[in-house]
């Protein structure tokens, strides 16, 4: 297992006696058959990951922790970008424009959300009206002007695409970051706080 993890990878591991009494039923079925659960931002005790667990309707999530040391797999969301998207018929057209689009940018990145789910397991959850959540990775500042035109870029496209910039504090909008004059909404482990650069801890209102 390598770390550190990260928001939005996906783990393999968890079963149900490891979770705390009078969940859900459905959360129970979803270890019980061995599904991925999916790290979330959250603070918590050392050998302990935040984790949320996906139910077959989009209203079924459930928050709870897993020991790091029940982890027998991780799948980030830049390991899903180089699938067969053969596999996939009904992906295939749309992900393929985005990966092309992608290729212009020099940047690490990969998808989240029911596109990544359904990428790492083969399940079936993405639908008609479901977005492709992707996930780029930003160590260095991105400026306000290659952010405005990746997202032109991507908008050109005409598929729903919800893009998030992660960067070492946390994770915004890249729409809201390429497009605000002013502040933009940063989430971070231990909370969701308006910055006017989410690169900088200094810069924090």
């Amino acid at each position: 297992m390598n770390h550190p993890l990260q928001a939005h990878d996906l783990l393999w591991g968890m079963r149900p006696h490891m979770l705390a009494d009078n969940v859900p039923d459905w959360v129970i079925q979803v270890l019980s058959e061995h599904k991925p659960v999916v790290v979330r931002r959250a603070v918590t005790k050392m050998h302990i990951v935040a984790v949320g667990i996906r139910g077959e309707q989009r209203n079924l999530r459930f928050a709870t922790e897993m020991p790091v040391e029940a982890i027998v797999k991780k799948v980030s969301p830049e390991n899903l970008i180089d699938k067969d998207l053969a596999l996939f018929p009904h992906l295939q057209h749309k992900l393929q424009a985005i990966h092309q689009t992608m290729q212009s940018f020099s940047l690490p990145w990969g998808y989240t959300g029911s596109v990544g789910y359904e990428l790492a397991t083969g399940l079936k959850t993405v639908t008609e009206n479901s977005d492709v959540d992707v996930l780029i990775r930003t160590v260095q500042m991105l400026s306000k002007a290659d952010a405005h035109s990746m997202l032109i870029a991507l908008e050109h496209l005409g598929i729903q695409i919800d893009v998030q910039l992660q960067t070492p504090l946390g994770g915004v909008a890249l729409r809201e970051w390429a497009r605000s004059t002013g502040s933009v909404l940063l989430k971070s482990s231990d909370s969701a706080a308006l910055v006017k650069n989410p690169w900088s801890a200094e810069e924090c209102i």
